[in-house]
């Protein structure tokens, strides 16, 4: 006889204040699988069965590390991830880590950089449906003019969260003042 056994795991979470409005982080119990935003498109709504839970490890280190990012003193998060997407999206997932703090990079250029430069409307899809905002930095793709496009925490949010990141750089750690009310009002 043949037993089958089934790993459902628990999906926890945890909701923090931050400058930006409050993050909902998500967690399998082993890796950080989600960080989003108040409002943000395509995610962030707790689940049926899911556990409100401040004592998984890797929830509490996302949150200390997005504090100190916050504070201006993080500049590359360094959290067990396991984001859930198909093959290609977790490339470009993964490209998305490499672009520097305060730097910008162009949806046609992380094509490029993935070995494909027709995909550039495929990366900003996957770029799009990214379940860890900020600590996997899909903020810092803009378009091939320069200007912010998409974005699924709002145009407002990744304006913030560019120059906040160009301000480190220039003139060192320092907090990122929580961002007005009418951010948060705006449509994503």
């Amino acid at each position: 006889m043949r037993s089958e056994v089934t790993t459902d795991r628990v999906m926890r979470y945890l909701c923090m204040d931050s400058p930006i409005g409050p993050l909902l982080l998500t967690s399998d119990g082993s890796s950080l699988t989600g960080v989003y935003m108040d409002g943000h498109h395509g995610g962030g709504s707790i689940g049926a069965g899911w556990v409100m839970d401040d004592s998984t490890p890797p929830l509490i280190a996302a949150r200390q590390q997005l504090e100190a990012y916050f504070r201006g003193e993080l500049t590359e998060f360094d959290l067990k991830l396991e984001p859930s997407g198909t093959d290609f999206q977790r490339r470009v997932w993964r490209e998305l880590r490499a672009i520097g703090y305060g730097e910008t990079l162009s949806y046609g250029e992380l094509a490029r950089r993935l070995g494909d430069p027709n995909a550039s409307r495929a990366v900003g899809l996957a770029n799009g449906r990214n379940p860890l905002s900020i600590v996997v930095p899909c903020h810092r793709v803009i378009g091939a003019n320069g200007k912010l496009v998409g974005y699924g925490g709002g145009l407002g949010r990744k304006a913030i969260l560019l120059d906040f990141e160009k301000a480190v750089r220039s003139l060192g750690p320092h907090d990122l003042m929580p961002a007005p009310d009418s951010l948060f009002a705006e449509p994503v």
